[in-house]
């Protein structure tokens, strides 16, 4: 409930720097046109983001012919947390990684690297799904697309304040003066941005502890993510640096860091996460690292968890 008061504290808190913003550098004509723009392309990009972001990563569809232990993880997953099967999909990538994404519960899709499955466990891969089933659950693309809308309306009032020169609409001298309208050209679309980071943030916490609950046991979304950093290293994700406007959508953070991506991530330090979720963890089970509790009808005992025809995972 914390992180929910937070996200509507921040939303608030971007809402008031749109509307201070706007009324500053271009009065109120100025600030509804910015708004109204930034909300025609927003929404435009929410109802096409699922097909646009699937395609910017080269995502292939599975079905359950295709991989059917995967298929049917997901499957149990989703009906453990109350939502219908997800679309599913794979992108041929050695990075261990997943995100999801879609406008609502029923238009959802799943999507996993080939190199998640080469990599973790089944109860590790099992943990990763639950917490992009709570990013559905929790309908995160939705909030995101709100916080996008305001932070394009923040960066295209900037360009209007330029248009302006500081006047408002009635040709009135601005009060913060032209150097005072070019510093919240500069500061104002930062400001938006860390707030959207932050934001961001928030819902990645929210979403660990959703995943833990539909997985079963917090351990197993724990030990996934620490594979995934531990992994990532040495693995660049060519579609991401193609497109790292979609590196908020992933687990964790999918940039390699060469340009200014650690200064500006919108993923929360994975110890900080590892952390959380360990507290919500019960007692250690004797016997291994996942407890009593096992992923619904795909444990197969003696044989490794992706392993189909003598491959390690169902594309070889």
């Amino acid at each position: 409930m914390a992180g929910y008061v937070r996200t509507a504290i921040l939303l608030a808190a971007m809402t008031a720097l749109f509307l201070g913003i706007g009324y500053a550098i271009g009065g109120q004509q100025g600030m509804l046109i910015a708004f109204l723009v930034a909300c025609g392309t927003n929404l435009w990009a929410w109802w096409n983001s699922d097909r646009v972001v699937l395609s910017m990563h080269n995502a292939e569809p599975v079905g359950p012919a295709d991989a059917p232990r995967l298929f049917r993880m997901v499957e149990a997953l989703a009906a453990r947390a109350g939502l219908p099967m997800p679309a599913l999909y794979v992108i041929h990538e050695d990075q261990p990684n997943a995100f999801a994404t879609g406008r609502s519960p029923e238009r959802a899709a799943v999507a996993v690297n080939t190199g998640l499955l080469d990599l973790m466990s089944e109860e590790e891969v099992a943990g990763v799904i639950a917490h992009e089933l709570a990013h559905i659950r929790n309908r995160d693309t939705l909030i995101m697309t709100i916080t996008a809308t305001l932070a394009g309306a923040i960066g295209m009032l900037a360009q209007f304040g330029f248009l302006f020169g500081g006047r408002s609409q009635d040709g009135r001298q601005n009060p913060f003066g032209p150097l005072g309208v070019l510093l919240l050209m500069i500061v104002g679309p930062i400001a938006a941005m860390l707030v959207q980071m932050a934001i961001s943030r928030s819902r990645e916490y929210e979403a660990d502890r959703g995943g833990a609950e539909i997985c079963g046991d917090p351990r197993w979304l724990a030990s996934g993510l620490a594979r995934l950093e531990e992994y990532k290293q040495g693995r660049v994700m060519a579609t991401a640096e193609a497109n790292p406007a979609s590196a908020h959508m992933f687990i964790i953070n999918p940039l390699s860091g060469m340009r200014l991506d650690s200064l500006f991530t919108t993923h929360p330090p994975t110890e900080e996460r590892i952390r959380r979720l360990l507290e919500l963890a019960p007692p250690a089970a004797p016997g291994g690292w996942g407890g009593p509790r096992r992923v619904p009808s795909v444990a197969q005992p003696g044989i490794g968890p992706w392993n189909v025809g003598g491959r390690r995972n169902p594309w070889g």
